[in-house]
C-alpha cells in the first residue's frame, strides 16, 4: 500500500484499475482510477493501458487478484494486485475516505 501511495504522490506513470461495482465506487474511490467491473474486464480490455504499471484493486483484494491473474495471462505483465484493496487504502492512506 505504501508503494502505491508513493508512486501516486510522485505522479509516476501509473494506472489504477478499480474492478468494483458502480454502487461500491459511489461510496468511495481513488480519483483518476479506471472503473471496469470485474465481469466486464475481458470485454473492455482494449480500454486498459499497456504502457505503464497497472495497479488493480477491489474492496479487499479478492476480485482484483482474479482480475490481475487474468490480465497477466492476457499480456499485461505490468498488472499488480493491490492487497487489501480500497479498504486498506482508506484505513492506511486516506482516512477521510468512507469505508464499507
Amino acid at each position: 500500500m505504501a508503494d502505491l501511495r508513493k508512486l501516486k504522490e510522485q505522479g509516476a506513470p501509473l494506472a489504477i484499475l478499480d474492478v468494483r461495482e458502480p454502487w461500491e465506487r459511489e461510496i468511495c474511490h481513488i480519483e483518476g482510477s479506471i472503473d471496469v467491473p470485474l465481469q466486464t474486464v475481458p470485454d473492455r480490455v482494449d480500454e486498459l493501458p499497456r504502457d505503464r504499471p497497472l495497479a488493480v484493486l477491489c474492496h479487499h483484494g479478492g476480485r482484483s487478484a482474479h482480475a490481475t491473474a487474468w490480465l497477466r495471462q492476457n499480456g499485461f505483465d505490468n498488472a499488480t494486485n493491490v492487497r487489501g484493496g480500497i479498504d486498506a487504502w482508506a484505513r492506511e492512506v486516506d482516512p477521510s475516505m468512507q469505508v464499507y
